[in-house]
């Protein structure tokens, strides 16, 4: 039988429904039967007790939101009675114990890598191109076109081939409502450079105007992505009097990494004699750097040396109780391999702050969090939001409620493992283990910081989809439920929907998302975001963003 409800955590208040409820149903769940005085739709909840205004609302162990006025067992849990609330956290001395998982199958593990000189290992072999100031992004589309359509990185063939062929109708009179649009794969066998996986472009609006700080941190971030593991080369287009000079980029680049020994060009418009030549200058170098790195190939490194994002968007009310937690799973079996994950989105950790300050190994760690998640929320209040704001429409439509909510979902991402560092925007990961870096819950400005900080992958868990990619980081989709699956199959790579259908469990589930982990850190599975070319790059100004 087809379980129908879910109650997260004995301390919970609220049941989950599992599959469409109609009002007058009796269903029962541990021996207990709920008589529901409304529909509740999959993914929704209802209230398991009468409870009294100002009640608080319990979900995942945690506090959710308060109950706005008289409630009911049974009747559906929405915005018009509930409303967003979190518990105060501090600093204790609170001693917490981890079990890691048995990594017994994995232990000897290895994915074939890129091995670079600082030890670091690669899941991709890159070229990236960087503009210091968005006056260059222009140029950057002219290379990209020319670079992608003669090597055979485009996967916009298909789309021309099917607008050629309404044009060829329109001129010959046809009706081209019989023209149907017939995709083709992308072959990668046509690529001219074997080993080098893409050219990137980290096309953006910064690098003047605006207050220097931008510029500042905008330079932190392009030195970042220049120093990453997937990098393999890097070409620099400078218009010359910008707020961030190419000196200043070099600066942050030599902080991060003072052995930096991959080719760098920089080209600068106002030094040279045309745009044309500024074009064919670049597109010549980097045709002579992509010679060289293609002659890098892959070797098998330990699963110790995997560096993963964790990340959710489009999220609905199964993400908490599948995609979630199998991904959770994930990265404590990575954690226990000696690997390092990456947990982000500080307003989507709201309401569980007290669990993750509790979990810190150093109280200095504990404290940076509470610093930066006190400092960002009162930045926001002061701009007239808050993070109670963050749920988006869609969110709510599937039953994220209230952020708290979210939040105590979204982190399950992270595992049980405790956390090992706390890193501000583009600060380096370095330590084995959980760590917490602090980026906007905004899909691509954290799958952006999450790449900055050494990601070389990341899971992202949906529940009503997304196209979010990241230009160098490849990104895996991974569905709450088959529906889903199944209607965006193009670019979910994952299906978690049978933990909801009762057919796998969380520990098999999370297994199986290292074992798709593994294959794509070896360039065995190329993920739909990659494919795709969804090379989503947005830099965080540090301004109001959830």
């Amino acid at each position: 039988m087809i379980q129908k409800v879910l109650k997260i955590n004995p301390s919970d208040n609220v049941i989950v429904a599992l599959v469409d409820l109609k009002k007058d149903d009796t269903v029962v769940f541990n021996n207990v039967s709920y008589h529901l005085k409304d529909d509740v739709s999959a993914k929704h909840k209802f209230f398991e007790t009468d409870m009294a205004a100002g009640t608080q609302i319990f979900m995942y162990g945690v506090v959710v939101g308060t109950t706005q006025q008289q409630v009911y067992a049974g009747e559906w849990m929405n915005v018009n009675n509930v409303k967003h609330a979190t518990s105060a956290y501090h600093w204790r001395n609170f001693d917490y114990q981890w079990t890691a998982p048995d990594v017994s199958e994995f232990k000897d593990r290895t994915f074939m890598g890129y091995h670079r000189a600082d030890g670091r290992v690669g899941t991709a072999n890159y070229w990236l191109f960087l503009p210091m100031v968005f006056c260059e992004n222009r140029n950057l589309d002219v290379i990209r076109e020319a670079l992608h359509n003669e090597l055979g990185y485009a996967v916009t063939g298909k789309y021309k081939q099917f607008t050629h062929q309404l044009v060829e109708a329109h001129k010959k009179g046809d009706n081209i409502d019989t023209i149907d649009f017939s995709p083709s794969a992308t072959n990668i066998n046509n690529r001219l450079f074997k080993n080098v996986d893409g050219i990137k472009f980290l096309n953006h609006d910064g690098g003047c105007g605006g207050i220097r700080q931008d510029a500042a941190i905008l330079s932190k971030l392009l030195a970042a992505y220049a120093n990453h593991p997937n990098v393999a080369g890097v070409t620099v287009l400078s218009l010359g009097c910008q707020n961030l000079q190419v000196q200043d980029f070099i600066d942050d680049l030599n902080k991060i990494n003072p052995n930096f020994n991959k080719p760098l060009y920089v080209f600068n418009q106002q030094q040279s004699d045309s745009e044309e030549q500024l074009i064919s200058d670049a597109i010549k170098m980097t045709f002579q750097g992509l010679i060289e790195i293609n002659k890098l190939e892959r070797a098998p490194a330990p699963l110790s040396q995997l560096t993963i994002g964790v990340k959710c968007g489009g999220s609905d009310g199964f993400s908490g109780i599948s995609a979630n937690p199998a991904v959770g799973y994930c990265s404590d079996l990575v954690v226990a391999l000696g690997g390092k994950i990456i947990l982000a989105e500080f307003p989507e950790l709201c309401g569980v702050e007290q669990e993750l300050v509790d979990r810190c190994k150093e109280e200095s760690a504990a404290q940076k969090f509470t610093d930066l998640m006190k400092s960002y929320e009162k930045q926001v209040v002061a701009a007239g939001s808050g993070f109670h704001m963050n749920p988006s429409p869609g969110n709510i439509r599937d039953g994220l409620i209230t952020d708290a909510m979210k939040s105590a979902g979204a982190a399950k991402k992270g595992g049980t493992a405790p956390i090992v560092d706390v890193l501000d925007y583009t600060e380096q990961v370095t330590k084995p283990g959980l760590n917490l870096v602090c980026t906007p819950g905004n899909d691509v400005e954290a799958t952006t910081g999450k790449t900055a900080s050494g990601a070389t992958l990341i899971l992202f868990t949906t529940g009503l989809g997304t196209p979010t990619g990241n230009p160098i980081c490849p990104t895996i989709k991974v569905s709450s439920n088959s529906n889903l699956t199944k209607r965006m199959n193009d670019i979910i790579d994952i299906d978690c929907g049978p933990i909801i259908a009762g057919e796998k469990s969380i520990p098999e589930m999370g297994k199986s998302i290292l074992e798709y982990c593994i294959k794509a850190a070896s360039g065995e599975v190329i993920p739909h975001s990659v494919r795709l070319n969804q090379d989503d790059f947005i830099p965080w100004k540090r301004g109001v963003s959830l």
